[in-house]
């Protein structure tokens, strides 16, 4: 029977799931090998065929790796909590529960029927109390937790108790607010327990702080700055503003240098870690404290430059700086809060990539500069952020040519501070050569030579001192939002504390609506009846986007276990991920939190290794191939309900239309489908060309709005999902982005139907001989053993697809059928089509789903050992034909070869060669 994909697909995927075909050993032998997919958040739409480019190459990876012998865990789960199912919740008073149980059965059944190897025994969904009772039990951790400078490393907050019991602030090096207090045990002693909880709260690794964040009216939450662009809101295009609120924070800036270290020890792309390298913006300098002229208030900056501070010409908070409305005077009340109001329409992103624009207002302040007792004013400006560093940055106009602008626009002076700045008339000149001068103390002295002394004189005058600082700003963790995980929090006399561990998981409460209440308070605060045990309150925002995606690969090691997050038996085995692939967008996001959290986890003692994953792989983005109609428009400027072929729109006035591509095949537009794709074209007429409709192309993001998504329902209905798999990887290079263009799954089928046919006679019966493979038989059977091994090693997959079409064509062109080579060669293709190898390896005789762990064939360098050569045979320079001789042969064996030769002799016309040329390994010349 010729190839019926579609019953041995459905056969194959039943087979699986029904004997758990691909679940993995909790505990082997084996060596192990752990690849992980990011896990999606499962929508509405379900899956288009860009999605499951980055699946498709971890399972062929995965499947690879059973073959080479090991233990292979390959799961998969769903990121379920967010705000798409939530905004369908307010709109139809659905419970988002309902919604995303829905968006998952859709993913699983899609997910199915492409044939990946999951271990579905191990299914997570971030929203399951089961198992987000970790992700609140890993909170309490962190709220529990303080950060050692001196062990640099966190430790339970007892131990924090203790040295505060013993040496109070003394011996306490850590990593904390600002404002924490210095005392001694005897005052620790007479402390209330409310102020031993407030001060115990400025250490805490996780902790409230008033925050400045991106806060959306319309979806009622706090959004992070990759979920805004352009002042509103990514999702929905609502506009966000900068809002102060109370909100939980992490200390992920305790381990910025941890963070940075660990980049040069994991195997991730270089553009990632240089993302995260200038996220974190590590940078050595010093802390400078300027002193509010006639105020008891000092305004601490930090610089990379201290050499400069002669010559600061003025001082700028972010408009957000909690000083601003008290600096202000009376005369520029009115500028401040008309340019803090126009602040706070853009995103903290915005502010950052507007390097142009200049803008800001000045308090009427003054402040002190420290080193020479100058008045400098005080100004507000956007470019400046309240959440980095101290929110305050020191305006130098002649080395920074931001501060040149700035200067310059608002006519503030320039002071030149080194003999080797030039021009600085026309622009700043950050140059650090030369010696300095208007520069007091430091005249004279090169670069080298100021810093220290610097350093020295401002720690000495108590005004400042040498610091590393970062750009990196501790984590916010809280959405005023319902469809989250609950804070295992409750509040008493305004003071936070947990839970019992007794009581997780801390469920979402029923609710009327899943809108804030009329009073502004998140949707929690609907619900009735939800207090705790003891009294108060509990907390009612719950944790953000990133909080269950930040540990969800050691759930998968023990997804069932109801005494911990993973047993630590799982985690000493599977210990962190060898592989794994996902979107290049979750940079400083996903894997930015994910690395703080799994070295959280490590300090204490939970987890072994210092990173989460190994090796990590960007998939590039599929993207859309959109075709395009033209309609007509007439001489009055009206669209008609004519539409003319592409060629021919030179000749028209026209406007294109985005066509649905699902009625488009090579470009070539069905009539008939696309009349009754929407009644306004029923009665389309169409201006053809060679009696076809050809449409327009364009390569764009892949939508609906374009109509350029492409369902892999519909491929795999028609061609298979082996089909699928092949093809989305002979797109080009995993890593690359690529255009969609279906017009190519043609050429995929038909080579799965050719492989087929190795297998089978003209009748479609099963013939498959017992004979000995030939020298050219196990040629190509090696070359692809050793090209599919090479190309999957290095995640060029699709390399391996040309490889196998070339492959079989060369076994179909020997009429090749032997067990040995056809065995082998299901065996190589069974991680990229393993629907139809399956098929075929039981009808080899093999036991039905022992192909995914049998052993992948061991390539043998002999076999590609040249020892013939079909060399070109010409007469007077003209080729005739081809005669395969052993390379071993030299040119008087040859000849006599040649001259027995009949079709030889035929070309020789009975004439006598003059001359016979012979170069060994290249060509035959006979001059006659």
């Amino acid at each position: 029977m010729d190839y019926q994909f579609k019953e041995i697909e459905q056969k194959w995927q039943k087979f699986w799931a029904d004997n758990q075909t691909f679940k993995a050993e909790s505990n082997s032998e084996k060596p192990k090998y752990y690849v992980l997919d990011m896990f999606p958040y499962p929508s509405g739409a379900g899956l288009h065929v860009g999605h499951p480019l980055g699946y498709i190459a971890s399972d062929i990876f995965s499947r690879y790796k059973r073959l080479k012998g090991f233990n292979v865990l390959h799961p998969m789960g769903y990121d379920s909590f967010g705000l798409p199912a939530e905004q369908y919740a307010i709109q139809t008073g659905q419970h988002p529960a309902i919604t995303t149980e829905a968006n998952i059965a859709t993913y699983r059944r899609q997910l199915d029927q492409i044939g990946f190897s999951f271990d579905w025994n191990r299914e997570v969904r971030t929203s399951e109390p089961s198992y987000y009772k970790w992700t609140q039990w890993i909170f309490m951790q962190l709220f529990n937790s303080w950060y050692n400078i001196e062990n640099d490393r966190a430790e339970d907050i007892t131990t924090l108790i203790e040295k505060f019991n013993s040496s109070g602030t003394a011996d306490v090096k850590a990593v904390c607010d600002e404002d924490v207090k210095s005392f001694m045990p005897s005052d620790w002693a007479t402390f209330s327990d409310e102020e031993k909880q407030l001060e115990l709260l400025k250490y805490r690794m996780t902790y409230l702080r008033e925050s400045t964040v991106n806060w959306c009216p319309a979806l009622g939450t706090v959004l992070a700055n990759d979920e805004v662009k352009d002042g509103f809101s990514e999702r929905g295009g609502y506009p966000v503003e900068q809002k102060k609120m109370m909100q939980w924070s992490m200390r992920i800036t305790a381990y910025a240098d941890r963070l940075l270290q660990g980049l040069d020890t994991i195997d991730w792309p270089e553009p990632i870690k240089e993302m995260q390298r200038n996220w974190i913006g590590k940078s050595v300098g010093a802390s400078v404290k300027f002193q509010v002229e006639g105020s008891d208030k000092k305004i601490e900056v930090f610089t990379t430059r201290v050499d400069t501070i002669f010559g600061v010409s003025y001082l700028v908070l972010a408009p957000e700086h909690e000083w601003v409305a008290e600096l202000t005077t009376s005369t520029q009340k009115q500028d401040v809060e008309n340019y803090i109001a126009q602040t706070k329409k853009k995103s903290e992103l915005d502010r950052m990539a507007d390097t142009k624009t200049v803008s800001g207002a000045f308090t009427g302040s003054y402040v002190i500069n420290p080193v020479n007792g100058e008045r400098v004013q005080l100004w507000i400006a956007d470019y400046v952020l309240a959440g980095y560093g101290t929110g305050a940055v020191m305006g130098v106009p002649s080395g920074d040519q931001r501060d040149w602008l700035f200067a310059t626009h608002f006519n503030l002076p320039i002071i030149q501070i080194l003999d080797g700045q030039k021009d600085i008339d026309l622009q700043a000149d950050h140059t650090k050569e030369g010696k300095y001068i208007n520069s007091g103390f430091i005249n004279g002295l090169t670069y080298q030579e100021a810093i220290p002394l610097l350093n020295n004189w401002l720690e000495e005058n108590k005004v400042g001192k040498a610091k590393v600082n970062f750009r990196q700003r501790d984590a916010i963790f809280g959405r005023q939002r319902y469809w989250g995980e609950p804070i295992p929090v409750y509040f008493k006399d305004g003071l936070p504390y947990l839970i019992d561990e007794k009581e997780l998981p801390l469920l979402l409460p029923e609710i009327d609506k899943y809108l804030p209440t009329e009073t502004g308070e998140p949707p929690l605060a609907r619900a009735e009846g939800w207090v705790p045990p003891g009294g108060g309150e509990y907390e009612l925002s719950t944790m953000p986007g990133w909080a269950g995606s930040s540990w969800y690969w050691y759930r998968y090691m023990d997804a069932n276990n109801d005494s911990a997050f993973a047993s630590e038996e799982a985690i000493g085995y599977w210990k962190d991920v060898d592989l794994y692939i996902g979107g290049s967008e979750h940079a400083t996001g996903h894997l930015l939190y994910s690395r703080f959290w799994n070295k959280f986890l490590k300090d204490l003692g939970y987890t072994k290794e210092e990173e989460p994953f190994k090796k990590l792989i960007n998939q590039g983005m599929i993207q859309g191939r959109s075709n395009f109609v033209y309609r007509v428009i007439d001489e009055n400027g009206k669209p008609t309900n004519t539409f003319v072929s592409a060629g021919l729109r030179k000749d028209y006035k026209t406007s294109a239309l985005h066509v649905d591509v699902n009625i488009v095949e090579n470009d070539t537009l069905d009539l008939n489908k696309f009349k009754a794709w929407r009644e306004e074209y029923a009665n389309a007429e169409f201006i053809l060309e060679g009696g076809k409709y050809v449409c327009g192309v364009e390569v764009e993001k892949m939508s609906k709005s374009k109509f350029n998504v492409v369902n892999p329902d519909d491929l795999i209905e028609r061609y298979g999902a082996d089909t699928l798999r092949m093809y989305e990887m002979f797109l080009g290079p995993l890593e690359q982005s690529k255009p969609w263009n279906t017009n190519g799954i043609e050429g995929v089928f038909k080579f799965l139907r050719k492989f087929w046919r190795l297998f089978h006679n003209e009748a479609w019966a099963f013939n498959v001989s017992d004979e000995a493979p030939t020298k050219a038989e196990l040629k190509t059977l090696h070359k692809i053993i050793k090209k599919v091994q090479d190309d999957i090693e290095r995640f060029s997959f699709n390399t391996s697809v040309s490889s196998f079409m070339i492959a079989v064509n060369e076994l179909t062109d020997v009429k090749c059928n032997k067990r040995s080579i056809l065995q082998d060669m299901v065996i190589i293709l069974s991680p990229y089509a393993p629907h139809i190898c399956e098929e075929l390896w039981v009808q080899l005789g093999n036991k039905a789903g022992s192909l995914s762990y049998t052993a992948f064939p061991t390539f043998n360098p002999e076999h590609l050992v040249e020892d013939e050569f079909a060399y070109p045979v010409s007469i007077n320079g003209k080729m005739k034909m081809n005669l395969n001789l052993a390379l071993t042969l030299a040119q008087p064996e040859v000849e006599t070869i040649l001259f027995a030769d009949e079709q030889f002799q035929k070309y020789l016309e009975g004439k006598t060669p003059k001359k016979i040329i012979f170069v060994k390994g290249k060509i035959i010349n006979v001059v006659v």
